[in-house]
């Protein structure tokens, strides 16, 4: 049988927030186990469930909203591909969900840079553990959980970092504190002892930075900010940053509920292994597009002081201020564009046996397809 096309197949029309349907030749046979995905109305949730199906499981999301995949799907694989909407804090739902499911790689998340504790704690904490609980109730013996590698972040720079263990009391922001929180949580339920007789293996990968071709969380705002001439880079923007592309990032999900054996108990950051400034990032996401790139730069102590400030009051404004969109500038975030992100990928590589098929170049021209003369068109109307 021919290896599947890349994912990133999907990504070559050039019509704007297009995506294609996946042609039948993308998928492998039919293995016969059922995968949960939680989620999959994210990106990288949604990539990871066609990723699932073209590696041959059956797929079930589990999720709010719809996620937009049974459309994509050729008409023989559709069968192969389930869909329950609700919340990890519906027992009921979660029940129904589960059944039948051999495992779950759990993606759903309360992602943003800022929030009430309430809310993480709900989504992130309680979520993950109901539905760590339903599985070791209904002895399902795989459990991925993804998370970031922000867990181990205390807000100093992280060079050639390997896998440091979570710690909330030094994470930085509810997020990253919820999310490392989580990841104990579920580590330490590996190896438990199923009423079937089989063993929990839990295993946990921290994707750092995604993007990729309709990401609204890092490029689009990005490139809308750039656009306006909003983006300014962080005291010059010189710190290195290691990035996921989107379909590596699938590709590396998949891999590791597959080898599930080898990281059961581990927690590994996973990377492109390429890193670049933080002004050669955001240069190429807008030479990618035909957008300026930033031109202009403020010291980063003054934009975390300003992302303190925001932050207070970010909440309390009326909507038709803020329009219901997150503060423009955070401390976290602050930190996040002008500290040193890149990490050691050689025993996550050995691990996962896995290599990342996109490189960021490639990357930059994939958006440059998907999104058009979007950008430069709407730039030369200004």
């Amino acid at each position: 049988m021919a290896t599947p096309a890349p994912l990133a197949a999907r990504y070559t029309d050039p019509a704007p927030r297009s995506l294609r349907p996946v042609d039948e030749s993308y998928f492998a046979a039919r293995s016969g186990e059922r995968v949960l995905i939680t989620g999959a109305s994210g990106m990288l949730g949604r990539e990871t469930a066609i990723a699932l199906l073209r590696a041959g499981y059956d797929v079930r999301v589990f999720q709010r909203s719809d996620a937009g995949i049974a459309a994509l799907l050729p008409d023989t694989i559709r069968p192969r591909f389930e869909q329950v909407r609700g919340s990890l804090n519906n027992a009921e739902v979660i029940e129904q969900a589960l059944v039948g499911v051999d495992g779950i790689v759990h993606a759903a998340a309360k992602v943003s840079v800022s929030g009430d504790w309430e809310d993480y704690e709900r989504t992130n904490i309680v979520g993950t553990q109901a539905l760590l609980d339903a599985a070791i109730e209904r002895s399902i013996p795989k459990f991925l959980y993804v998370s970031s590698p922000s867990v181990a972040h205390a807000g100093t720079a992280l060079i050639g970092e390997g896998n440091g263990a979570a710690s909330p009391e030094h994470a930085r922001g509810n997020y990253a504190r919820s999310k490392a929180t989580a990841e104990l949580a579920v580590l330490a339920a590996n190896g438990t002892k199923l009423a079937s007789g089989s063993t929990l293996r839990v295993g946990a990968l921290r994707p750092h930075l995604i993007w990729g071709p309709g990401d609204t969380q890092l490029v689009e705002r990005i490139l809308d900010r750039a656009q306006s001439g909003r983006l300014p880079l962080l005291s010059g923007g010189t710190g290195l940053i290691d990035t996921l592309y989107i379909d590596n990032a699938a590709d590396a999900l998949v891999r590791g509920y597959e080898r599930l054996e080898s990281i059961a108990g581990r927690a590994l950051v996973v990377t492109n292994g390429q890193p670049r400034t933080i002004a050669e990032l955001m240069s190429g996401f807008c030479t990618a597009v035909g957008v300026p790139a930033p031109r202009f730069s403020v010291p980063a102590p003054a934009a975390a002081f300003a992302g303190r400030l925001i932050e207070k009051v970010w909440g309390r404004l009326p909507k038709s201020v803020t329009a219901g969109d997150e503060p423009p500038m955070t401390e976290f975030l602050a930190e996040q564009l002008s500290t040193a992100h890149w990490f050691d990928q050689r025993l996550t590589r050995e691990l996962l046996q896995w290599e990342p098929a996109v490189t960021i170049d490639e990357g930059y021209r994939r958006l440059g397809l998907f999104y058009g003369d979007k950008y430069s068109r709407s730039s030369s109307a200004l």
